[in-house]
């Protein structure tokens, strides 16, 4: 049964399908399906993450993730002004734990400077006027640019103009299972015939691309982020965001305070392996692909030091005392009391090259005949999507 027919089918209907599919039809494109396993937006990680908008301070500069960053931070901001969506515009400080993380936070400054972004470090004093709670060794790094949105709500707006639009299809409950020849889509509604197709499924992103003999030596290994609530009753807030220096060797950015568009304070997310795609709960979310990812763990434990630092460390953070020791040394004041239980987990999926045995640190874009594959959409996606967007449209379309 053919379901439909499109010049050109997005699949995947995640921050990078949508923002793609709206720089195509501002470049005069049109006649665009998208396809969404789910029943409705933002069941995964476009609608569940912290919702910051990233500001270029963490990435080399002559990676994409730098060269994006900034101006999807821009265009994200100025389409929420224009939509009249939650935006809080209020920069976020990076802190020390101790002495010997100065040389990174030095590094964080080179790197912000060198990807355009306002930061300036600042001294103890200064930090107090910004974050009164707090706590660094000599030094923090401010980020002036820094913002937080609300996920679904930036997808929800995204949909409508969409739609409105005329030239942009959804079907949702509609998975991507198969493909006949090269340019027909066998889904779970039906087959959609197509002249050009993108791969924008997120988690399922290299299952997606394996499809089109594209990316087979990647696989991806899903990461949950566990986040807690900043209890109402707690005797201090947040202004804006504190985070930890990073490993900067891993693409994690460790547990910190975000104050969200709605008020609410979150402290997460963890980087705990998964045995999922979708294993938000301790069993909920683990299938058939759970042995086999619980197999690729044990390989990269054994192989890559990083990973084993990051399993050995974070599982220990489902603990609540665990968790509430990380946080703690970010500020002065901290009880056990303060944190309370959260609803929003989210997955990481991060790419591991398999032929090396290491994490894929920037975003990939693959182009392969009629099909483009968006690979490793993992943080700051979110915030460059906009930007990527215009870049893929521009060079690919």
């Amino acid at each position: 049964m053919t379901l439909d027919k499109a010049e050109i089918l997005i699949v995947g209907a995640g921050i990078i399908g949508l923002t793609i599919a709206r720089e195509l039809v501002k470049t005069g494109h049109g006649d665009i399906v998208i396809i969404e396993k789910e029943p409705e937006l933002g069941r995964h990680a476009s609608g569940r993450n912290s919702g910051v908008l990233h500001a270029g301070v963490y990435y080399a500069p002559d990676s994409m993730k730098a060269k994006s960053c900034l101006n999807g931070n821009f265009l994200m901001r100025a389409y929420c002004k224009e939509k009249g969506l939650p935006l809080l515009e209020n920069g976020k400080v990076i802190v020390t734990r101790t002495p010997q993380e100065l040389p990174v936070l030095d590094e964080l400054f080179r790197r912000a400077t060198a990807n355009g972004a306002k930061v300036e470090m600042i001294d103890e004093r200064q930090l107090a006027e910004i974050e009164p709670n707090a706590r660094t060794v000599e030094r923090a790094l401010f980020s002036h640019y820094t913002a937080v949105v609300d996920p679904k709500a930036v997808l929800k707006s995204l949909k409508s103009d969409l739609e409105q639009s005329g030239r942009v299809k959804f079907h949702l409950e509609c998975r991507l299972t198969g493909l006949k020849g090269s340019g027909l889509a066998v889904t779970s509604k039906g087959d959609i015939e197509f002249k050009r197709v993108v791969n924008a499924a997120g988690a399922y992103c290299e299952k997606v691309s394996r499809l089109f003999g594209v990316g087979e030596r990647y696989r991806l290994i899903p990461f949950k982020g566990v986040y807690r609530l900043l209890s109402k009753d707690a005797p201090f807030t947040v202004n804006s965001s504190i985070y930890p220096v990073p490993d900067i060797r891993n693409p994690f950015l460790g547990v910190h305070f975000t104050r969200s568009v709605h008020g609410d304070v979150y402290l997460g997310p963890t980087a705990i392996p998964a045995f999922g795609r979708e294993n938000y709960g301790i069993l909920a979310g683990i299938d058939a692909e759970g042995f086999g990812i619980a197999f690729e763990d044990l390989v990269l434990f054994l192989t890559n030091p990083l990973f084993r630092s990051v399993a050995l460390s974070e599982p220990k953070k489902y603990f609540p005392s665990c968790f509430y020791r990380d946080a703690a040394r970010l500020v002065k004041q901290l009880s056990p009391a303060d944190l309370v239980p959260a609803t929003k987990v989210g997955i990481r999926p991060q790419l591991v090259d398999w032929q090396t045995k290491q994490m894929v640190m920037d975003f990939m874009v693959v182009a392969d005949g009629s099909s483009l594959h968006v690979l490793n959409p993992i943080s700051p996606a979110f915030t460059s999507s906009m930007d990527l967007a215009q870049g893929i449209v521009a060079n690919h379309f």
